[in-house]
């Protein structure tokens, strides 16, 4: 429990900070976010790729908002009962009427119970947060139905070129391939940035949390996932890799890894969920220039990084991304509303030696799911054509972005 007096000192400071920072880039997620009474807004994704900014950005437009950030470390030993001296003292300061925001609500304990008083009591709430499965347990306790969620990401091409002032071109594409889209990253350019995002995720919001000793491993894992994106793996052959006791420990350890948005994994398409779950599944990494500067091996692979920020892209909009292999394999299947709608295969350089490969897993999936059109994402090439009726589109990924 925390004291009245310290709770108004630290809610004063942290909007006088708030109110002194710069309003940042807008950000695409923030054009049509609008706050509902009966509902909690909740804005998901991993630290440092801008959550808080767009939160600010949104509390700047309203009239009269109450903002707390439950990182605050002055904040330790906060208690659900201390809430409501929050809820006081806010309307105190600032008057009745507000917006509530609260920064890195899952660092509160119980936060759902007060979250779903307020919402019962018509109160506009937005929340920010940084791991997907704390969360969703406690949002599916007690805010089921009640709350609408948006998930970020680092900058898109489009942002980046906001930020860096630049034109879309094959340069400014390919400084975004290899910088990725961390903000601070960015602006400064230092990859000690990076490296203690690595280290605070890894270290403090995963092995502490869920009482993981062996961090050693935990971090050579990381970095194995990171350095392999687009590559199959299994649960299996990285136990034996790092020598991990269970299966089910791996399974838990790229689980805390996914929840804390550091990675994606895809599964291969299959009707049938558990096969699935049985396949070999392929790893994604959350930003290309946090994979660069944190793996000695990712940044040789020039089609493996065009393939990530492919697959980024995807995820920004659909939720059941798959790999499809029968025969031959193509990249990315996108399913929506139980329909595969869309073929994607992602090519470095597309000549003479790869197109019939590309070709053939594009082919294989436009017939499998009776899709008229496919598309072959490239770093600079363009074409098209018709085989067998269906249209092939060829085009560099910075084109493709910018659609």
């Amino acid at each position: 429990m925390i004291t009245k007096e310290t709770l108004r000192e630290v809610i004063v400071s942290q909007r006088k900070t708030l109110d002194s920072l710069n309003l940042g880039t807008p950000r695409e997620k923030g054009k049509d976010i609008r706050i509902e009474e009966s509902f909690a807004l909740i804005i998901t994704g991993i630290r440092r790729c801008g959550k808080s900014t767009l939160l600010n950005q949104i509390l700047r437009k309203q009239e009269k908002g109450y903002y707390l950030n439950l990182e605050d470390p002055r904040l330790e030993g906060f208690e659900l009962a201390d809430f409501n001296k929050i809820e006081e003292i806010m309307k105190e300061i600032y008057g009745e009427g507000g917006i509530f925001f609260f920064d890195e609500i899952q660092n509160a304990p119980k936060w759902e119970k007060f979250i779903r008083y307020l919402i019962d009591k018509k109160e506009r709430v937005l929340l920010t947060g940084s791991n997907a499965a704390l969360l969703s347990i406690e949002l599916g306790t007690k805010l089921t139905g009640r709350h609408l969620q948006i998930e970020m990401f680092p900058f898109s091409f489009r942002e980046f070129l906001s930020i860096t002032e630049q034109n879309p071109s094959i340069n400014s594409f390919q400084a975004h391939l290899h910088m990725g889209g961390f903000p601070e990253y960015i602006k400064k350019g230092d990859p000690e940035i990076l490296h203690e995002l690595f280290y605070d995720i890894v270290a403090k919001d995963i092995a502490v949390r869920f009482g993981i000793k062996n961090i050693s491993t935990l971090k050579k894992m990381l970095v194995y996932l990171i350095s392999n994106v687009g590559k199959e793996f299994s649960y299996n052959s990285i136990k034996k890799t790092f020598f991990v006791k269970s299966v089910q420990s791996v399974i838990d350890y790229v689980s805390y890894f996914e929840n804390a948005y550091l990675i994606f994994t895809v599964p291969r398409f299959s009707y049938s969920y558990k096969q699935q779950q049985v396949n070999p599944k392929k790893v994604y990494s959350i930003d290309n220039g946090f994979s660069h500067n944190n793996s000695a091996t990712f940044s040789k692979d020039m089609g493996k990084m065009l393939e990530n920020l492919v697959f980024l892209n995807l995820r920004r909009t659909f939720k059941e991304i798959f790999y499809f292999k029968e025969t031959n394999e193509c990249d990315f299947v996108i399913k929506q509303r139980d329909k595969i709608i869309s073929a994607i295969q992602v090519c470095f350089d597309f000549n003479e030696e790869t197109k019939d490969r590309e070709i053939s897993g594009l082919m294989d999936a436009l017939t499998k799911f009776n899709l008229k059109e496919g598309i072959i994402l490239t770093y600079k090439q363009k074409d098209h054509f018709i085989i067998d009726g269906k249209k092939i589109i060829v085009k560099p990924v910075w084109e493709w972005l910018m659609e």
